[in-house]
C-alpha cells in the first residue's frame, strides 16, 4: 500500500533594491488602532436618569440603605412575575435576571447585562446626600452608597411605562363587546406600518437573495471561522462594497452519509437563488426586473460517493459582484475550487470564501483593468501584481493551516515586503510527473504567475508594461541521478526594483523577477507503492 508521506515546503520573497529603499505607504499598516480599556462596568451603568441634570448620578441594583434595619441589602429588581426569557424549563437560561431556575437574588452579579424585559425598570435621579436636608417628595426615596463610598440621595421617578408588564385586563360578557368594537376586525392585522424598504443598498448593507423556488427570502452568507477551530458560521451576512475573503473547518462525524446529503458541499447550493438589485425589490417578488441570477463561471459536478472518497467537495466559493451606484448590483458571478475527501472517521477541511465587487463595466475590455498597486509607481505594501495569459492577479505564498499543513488560502505579496513561509504537503500521487506537477503548483500557486507588472497601474492588454518572470524547472541530469524523482522543495521568489523619475517625485518600479527553485532527489521506493 502507498504511505503517504510529508513534504516540507518553503516560499522565499525577497526585494532586491538598487541600493534605495521603497516608497512609503500612504496608509502604512504598522499604525494599529488599539481599543483603549475602559475597565469592567460599574453597577451605576446599568440605571440611566430621566433627564440630564447637573450633579444627578445613578446608582446600580444593589444598595445600601441606611435607614433600613441593619443596613440590608435592597434589590431594586424584583423578579417579574412573566418571565419572556425563562425558555429552557429547569434550566438556568443566559442573562435571564427573571429566570427562577437560576437561584440568584442578584443576578446583575453574575450576569454581564439582563435580557430586555427580563427585569423592571427602575429609574432613580440622585444627588450628594450632603446637600439634603429634608424630603418632602411624595415619590419613593432612599440613600444609596455609590461605589466611592458617598451617599447619594435617590428618589425613584413614577413612570409606569418602564414596568414593561401591567396587569392584565379581565374579560367578561360585560365589556367583550366593547373591546370586540374597538379592536374587532375581519382579520388580525398589525398595529405597526410595515417599513418600506430602502430605495438602494449603502455600504455595509446585507445583500437581500430570493429562493423562487420556495419563495422564501434570505441573505447572500459568506461563511467564517469562529472560536479556536475556526468552526464554519453560517450566519455571517456578506455587505454590499465589502470586499474580504475568509476561511474556516468543517468537521464530519460520518462523510459517507454527508457526502451527498450536506448542501455545504455542493457547488448549486451557492447559486439556486437570485441577488435582488437593490432592497426596494421585496415590494414586488414577481418581478424579474429586479433580480440577478447569480450565474456559474465554470460546471461544477455534483458530489459523488466512490468508495472510500467523497469526490467533487467544494473548497472554494468566489463570487464576483458587478455593482452600479443607486442602480445596485447588475451581474453576480461564481466559481468554484473543489477537492476530494478519503472517507474516514473526524474528517476535516477548510473551505474558503472571497466576495469581490467591482464597478459594472459594459464592455470586458475596461474590467479586465481591475485594482491597482500604485499610478503609476508601486506603493509600498500593495499586492504585487502578476500576469496569467490575459488573466491579471496577485502574486500569493504559501500558508499553513493550524497542524501545519498547506492551505488552499494564500498569504499575498507585498510591494517591498521581504518574506517567507512554509507549510507541509501531503504526497498523494505515486507517478513522479504528477508529484512534480502538484508541488510546482503548491509553491507558485493557482495560476502560475508568467509575468510581473512594472508599474502598480500596469494594464493587461499592454504587454509592454509586463516583464517576465525568468525560471528554470528542476532536472534530473543535474542531480545525476537516473532512478529517483527530483522534486522542488523551496521557491525563492527574487524581485529586482527600482526608482525612476523626479526626485522629488519617485516612482517605484519592477525591473525584473525570477523563480528559483531549491530541488531534492527521492528515491523510488520513497514515493512509489504497490496498489
Amino acid at each position: 500500500m502507498f504511505t503517504s508521506q510529508l513534504a516540507l515546503l518553503q516560499v522565499f520573497f525577497l526585494m532586491v533594491p538598487k541600493g534605495v529603499r521603497p516608497q512609503p505607504s500612504p496608509s502604512p499598516s504598522g499604525a494599529v488602532s488599539t481599543q483603549s480599556d475602559l475597565g469592567p462596568r460599574t453597577q451605576g451603568e446599568t440605571l440611566q436618569s430621566s433627564s440630564e441634570v447637573p450633579g444627578v448620578s445613578t446608582v446600580g441594583p444593589t444598595v445600601v440603605t441606611p435607614s433600613a434595619s441593619g443596613n440590608r441589602t435592597v434589590d431594586l429588581f424584583p423578579v417579574l412575575p412573566i418571565c419572556v426569557c425563562d425558555l429552557t424549563p429547569g434550566s438556568c437560561d443566559m442573562n435571564c435576571c427573571c429566570d427562577r431556575d437560576c437561584c440568584l437574588l442578584h443576578p446583575r452579579t453574575v450576569f454581564s447585562f439582563c435580557l430586555p424585559g427580563s427585569v423592571r425598570s427602575s429609574s432613580w435621579v440622585c444627588v450628594d446626600n450632603s446637600l439634603i436636608f429634608r424630603s418632602n417628595s411624595p415619590f419613593p426615596s432612599r440613600v444609596f452608597m455609590d461605589s466611592n463610598g458617598i451617599k447619594q440621595f435617590c428618589v425613584h421617578v413614577n413612570n409606569s411605562k418602564l414596568t414593561y408588564f401591567q396587569k392584565l385586563q379581565k374579560v367578561n360578557a360585560t365589556s367583550f363587546q366593547a373591546l370586540a368594537t374597538e379592536f374587532g376586525g375581519e382579520s388580525f392585522a398589525s398595529t405597526f406600518q410595515t417599513q418600506s424598504p430602502p430605495p438602494f443598498y449603502r455600504a455595509g448593507d446585507p445583500i437581500l437573495t430570493y429562493f423562487p423556488k420556495w419563495s422564501v427570502i434570505g441573505l447572500l452568507r459568506q461563511p467564517a471561522g469562529v472560536g479556536a477551530g475556526g468552526l464554519c458560521a453560517e450566519s455571517n451576512p456578506a455587505g454590499f462594497l465589502e470586499s474580504k475573503s475568509t476561511t474556516c473547518a468543517r468537521f464530519f462525524k460520518n462523510l459517507a452519509d454527508s457526502c451527498t446529503l450536506d448542501p455545504t458541499l455542493n457547488a448549486a447550493s451557492y447559486h439556486n437563488f437570485t441577488v435582488l438589485k437593490v432592497p426596494r425589490g421585496l415590494s414586488d417578488l414577481q418581478n424579474t426586473k429586479f433580480q440577478v441570477p447569480v450565474t456559474p463561471v465554470s460546471q461544477a459536478d455534483s458530489p459523488l460517493l466512490a468508495g472510500n472518497t467523497c469526490q467533487n467537495v467544494v473548497s472554494q466559493v468566489v463570487y464576483e459582484i458587478e455593482t452600479n451606484g443607486t442602480f445596485g448590483i447588475q451581474k453576480v458571478s461564481v466559481s468554484f475550487g473543489q477537492t476530494n475527501l478519503t472517507v474516514e472517521p473526524g474528517t476535516s477541511f477548510q473551505q474558503h470564501f472571497i466576495i469581490h465587487f467591482r464597478a459594472f463595466q459594459q464592455s470586458t475590455a475596461a474590467s479586465l483593468t481591475g485594482f491597482r498597486s500604485g499610478n503609476p509607481g508601486y506603493i509600498a505594501e500593495k499586492p504585487l501584481l502578476a500576469l496569467t495569459g490575459d488573466r491579471r492577479h496577485s502574486m500569493t505564498l504559501l500558508q499553513s493551516k493550524g497542524d501545519g499543513t498547506c492551505s488552499i488560502k494564500r498569504h499575498e505579496v507585498q510591494f517591498g515586503v521581504n518574506a517567507i513561509s512554509g507549510c507541509k504537503l501531503r504526497l498523494k500521487r505515486v507517478d513522479c510527473s504528477h508529484l512534480q506537477q502538484e508541488i510546482y503548483q503548491t509553491l507558485h500557486g493557482s495560476p502560475r504567475p508568467e509575468h510581473v507588472a512594472i508599474f502598480g497601474n500596469a494594464d493587461p492588454a499592454q504587454k509592454g508594461e509586463w516583464t517576465r518572470i525568468l525560471s528554470k524547472n528542476c532536472s534530473v541530469s543535474a542531480m545525476h541521478c537516473t532512478s529517483c524523482c527530483v522534486i522542488p522543495v523551496s521557491l525563492e521568489i527574487q524581485i529586482l526594483w527600482a526608482y525612476v523619475g523626479l526626485q522629488s517625485n519617485p516612482q517605484a518600479h519592477v525591473s525584473g523577477a525570477r523563480f528559483l527553485y531549491h530541488c531534492q532527489p527521492i528515491q523510488e521506493e520513497n514515493y512509489i507503492g504497490s496498489i
